[in-house]
Formats: C-alpha cells, sequence, structure tokens
C-alpha cells in the first residue's frame, strides 16, 4: 500500500506547488506596477528577475529532461512571465541600466544558458545528463533565493523595507516548504535540497521586514551607490552558484567579468574557481 501513497503524495505536493510558485511568478506585479506609474525603476534592481528567468529555462530543461509534467508546466510559465517583467523592466529603466541589464542577460541567459544547453546535450546523454543539468539547476535555485537577500545589506543599513520585495519572500518561503516535500517524495533530492535553503533564507527576509518595517524612511539612491550595488549583487549571485556547481563557475564568471568591466570599470572582485568534474 505504501508504494501506492508515496506518487500520489507527491503528485499533490508538485500540484500544489505549481499553484503556489504560480502565485510566486505574479508576486511582483504591484511592483512593476508602481515602476509604471511612476515610469521609473527608481532603486530597483533587475538582477532577481534575470536570475528567476534563468533558473525557470534550467528547469525548464531539466523537467524535459526528466520527463517531469509537473516541472514543466511551471516553468514554462515562468519563463514567459518572468521574460514580461525583463521586457517591462527594460521600458522604464534609466539609458544606463537598461544598456547593463541588455549585456547581462545576454552573457547570463542566452550565452549561458546556450553554453549549457549545447554542452550537456552534446556531451551527455541519459540518466548522466539529468544528473549534471541537476546540479546546475540546483545551484541556479540557490541564486534564486538568494537574489533577494542581496537587498537586505541595504534594509539593514539604511532601516527602510522600501525595496524589499515582502510579497515574493513570502510566496518563496511557502514554496520551498512545497516543492521540498515534492523532491524528499518523489526522490529527486536536486529539487529537494534548495528548497531548505529557501525555507530558512526566506524566513530571514520575513523577520527583518517585521523589524524594519516600522522604521522605514524614503531613500534617495545615488547613481553611483546604485551601481556599485548592482556589482555586489552580480557577484553574489554567481559566488552562490558557483558553491554549489563548480562546473558552471566557468561559463558565467568569465562573461560577467567582462560585462562588467565595461559597465563599472576595473573589476578585482570576481574569483574564478577552478571548476571540478561531476561524478556520474
Amino acid at each position: 500500500m505504501a508504494t501506492h501513497h508515496v506518487p500520489t503524495a507527491a503528485f499533490a505536493f508538485g500540484l500544489l506547488g505549481n499553484i503556489v510558485s504560480f502565485i510566486t511568478f505574479l508576486a511582483p506585479l504591484p511592483t512593476f506596477y508602481g515602476i509604471y506609474k511612476r515610469k521609473s525603476t527608481q532603486g530597483f534592481q533587475s538582477i532577481p528577475y534575470m536570475v528567476s528567468l534563468l533558473s525557470a529555462m534550467l528547469l525548464l530543461y531539466y523537467g524535459l529532461v526528466k520527463k517531469d509534467t509537473l516541472l514543466i508546466s511551471i516553468n514554462g510559465i515562468g519563463c514567459v512571465i518572468e521574460a514580461a517583467y525583463m521586457a517591462a523592466y527594460l521600458v522604464y529603466a534609466s539609458k544606463n541600466d537598461r544598456m547593463l541589464t541588455l549585456k547581462l542577460f545576454l552573457s547570463m541567459n542566452v550565452l549561458g544558458y546556450g553554453a549549457v544547453l549545447s554542452t550537456t546535450f552534446f556531451l551527455s546523454k541519459g540518466a548522466n545528463r539529468a544528473r549534471i543539468i541537476g546540479w546546475i539547476c540546483m545551484a541556479f535555485s540557490i541564486g534564486v533565493f538568494a537574489a533577494p537577500l542581496c537587498i537586505l545589506r541595504k534594509v539593514i543599513k539604511t532601516r527602510s523595507v522600501e525595496f524589499m520585495p515582502i510579497t515574493l519572500s513570502f510566496f518563496l518561503t511557502l514554496g520551498a516548504i512545497v516543492w521540498f516535500f515534492y523532491g524528499f517524495l518523489h526522490k529527486d533530492y536536486f529539487i529537494a535540497v534548495p528548497n531548505v535553503l529557501g525555507f530558512v533564507l526566506g524566513g530571514v527576509q520575513m523577520v527583518l521586514y517585521a523589524i524594519y518595517r516600522k522604521k522605514g524612511k524614503k531613500l534617495v539612491v545615488e547613481p553611483n551607490l546604485q551601481l556599485q550595488e548592482l556589482r555586489e549583487e552580480i557577484i553574489d549571485v554567481v559566488k552562490l552558484s558557483a558553491a554549489v556547481c563548480q562546473d558552471l563557475n566557468p561559463v558565467l564568471a568569465a562573461q560577467l567579468k567582462d560585462v562588467l568591466k565595461d559597465s563599472v570599470g576595473e573589476d578585482n572582485q570576481i574569483v574564478e574557481i577552478p571548476s571540478k568534474p561531476i561524478k556520474a
């Protein structure tokens, strides 16, 4: 009897995960409505949405390889929604922010994803291909959970939650719980493991929001400071991803390094981590 209950329970959590993740993808709508009304992106950055789009693209590829309908459905929808957010950001961003976002998009979502797609498709097959993609997806799932945390530095320094996406943080935390159980019951630990971290990091964000939400003050974001913070956010996401999947870092780090040099000058912060082969 137990062998029949686990797949049913896993499907139930996967279906619930699709619902929660769909709501999560819609969570930034108030943010973009505010951007539309102001006709300006102000202090908001594109990096969380860019990382989320890349993660959805990778998970869609993973779902196709694994023939997992629940992963395919929600990440296909996620790719469309996140692409719409990126398009809206580009419309209302300043010229400098727009150019930097386009460079990062081409480096990460086009060249980076293309490198992953081509190397895994032509150089691996079967279970080994799924395993390699699984490691890459796990790395970027952590990147998605960590991307909003880049704002916490600003929250603690300014005692303001003006730029903290609390709605997104809440649904990411809820989704992490649901997808953890889906991965655990489905025995897919590439899905289960990163969601443990997602729950912890999401909880930290909500605690800080509760502490600082009544101490908020309007911020005037200086262009140079804003650009420096974006640079630090990009480096943080790359390092977090590289810590989980060493093979992915050489593909993206070199491209990001060139982009950062063009946009903010000399870059002495990115340290390339030697790649290590993933054992079959």
